[in-house]
């Protein structure tokens, strides 16, 4: 990396730590970019993360999950916390940015330089949040937020993604989507730490609490487990807030107690790096295929495969090994990641 390129990274690094919200959002905006630059900076910025209580939010559209995060963060305030609110918003089919539907539910909470909002763009990730989420996580954490909400862009029953990012997990559901117990689908039920049933002033609300706490029962628990409370809230109104502000923190302390904090720590720790090595290893392999002709090995595999003389996972495997020789070849081989630490 060039030297220019480093002194930038340094002065950014140290702006951010030292609490500059210009730098924090100039930093973000390289982290959502990628490339060397934002690795560096996200390497720079590591060794000062794991302070800040990160809460995951999440629950099907419309279910009120940018309100509540507005409500949670202005109860966190109250209490002398700061906070970073990262909001995964659906890609814009024209510009490929975030619509920034959140910021507008939150413009409110803009004049208080106590809370830090940035809406990322999915940019086609699956699982309801975007490839940068838990570098732009990190660049709060360093900054010095207290808390720092994960809001996932609410595209269904499959997002579960954030309880590989949180410390803890809240999920939101609302009466009369026409299925009360949408939770109960697609492994929902079993991420969430803690149950929001918001806009309660709605009719139905009663039974869909009932509903999950009911369901909670049926899953099984170790006997000193947490128990995810089923708490009701409008946060349109503002009610029930702080009840969910003093649940969050009921998980945070019994995750430390329990132990189970460095244990959810590692699991982050582990599908973090899992899914860093996949990108890179997708990238390198894509890499070769859109550099070669007809005539290279990666095609002419490809080609074997569609002629049925290869199978597709011998395909793959010899691919692996070509793109391991290549990433060796780069500089990206054992020893490499020494490099960076010694750098940093």
């Amino acid at each position: 990396m060039a030297a220019a390129v480093r002194s930038d990274v340094e002065t950014l690094a140290t702006q951010i730590a030292e609490g500059s919200i210009r730098a924090l959002g100039r930093g973000l905006t390289w982290v959502e970019s990628g490339g060397p630059r934002a690795e560096a900076l996200s390497a720079r910025m590591y060794p000062h993360t794991g302070r800040a209580q990160i809460v995951g939010v999440t629950g099907a559209p419309g279910s009120g999950k940018s309100t509540l995060a507005r409500a949670l963060a202005v109860v966190a305030r109250a209490r002398g916390r700061t906070v970073g609110i990262v909001a995964v918003d659906p890609s814009s089919p024209f510009s490929g940015g975030a619509i920034l539907g959140d910021r507008i539910r939150m413009s409110d909470l803009a004049l208080d330089p106590g809370v830090f909002i940035r809406s990322m763009a999915t940019r086609g990730a699956l699982g309801g949040l975007c490839r940068a989420a838990a570098d732009a996580v990190d660049l709060m954490d360093a900054a010095g937020r207290d808390l720092v909400l994960v809001e996932t862009v609410g595209v269904g029953q499959d997002e579960v993604d954030v309880m590989r990012l949180a410390h803890t997990v809240l999920v939101i559901s609302v009466p009369g989507l026409g299925d009360d117990v949408q939770a109960l689908k697609a492994g929902v039920l079993e991420i969430a730490d803690v149950h929001v049933v918001n806009k309660a002033d709605r009719e139905g609300a009663d039974r869909t609490v009932a509903e999950l706490r009911a369901m909670l029962t049926l899953l099984p628990t170790a006997e000193a487990a947490w128990m995810p409370p089923v708490l009701s809230a409008s946060a349109a109104r503002d009610e029930g807030i702080e009840a969910i502000a003093d649940a969050l923190d009921g998980h945070i302390a019994y995750l430390k107690t329990s132990g189970e904090l460095e244990r959810r720590r590692r699991r982050i720790v582990t599908a973090r790096v899992l899914k860093i090595a996949q990108d890179l290893v997708a990238e390198t392999v894509l890499e070769n295929q859109s550099l070669g002709a007809e005539g290279t090995a990666g095609a002419s595999l490809l080609e074997r495969v569609a002629r049925r003389e290869l199978a597709p996972h011998a395909c793959a495997r010899q691919l692996l090994t070509q793109t391991g020789r290549t990433m060796s070849g780069a500089g990206l081989g054992p020893g490499e990641g020494d490099a960076k630490g010694d750098a940093r």
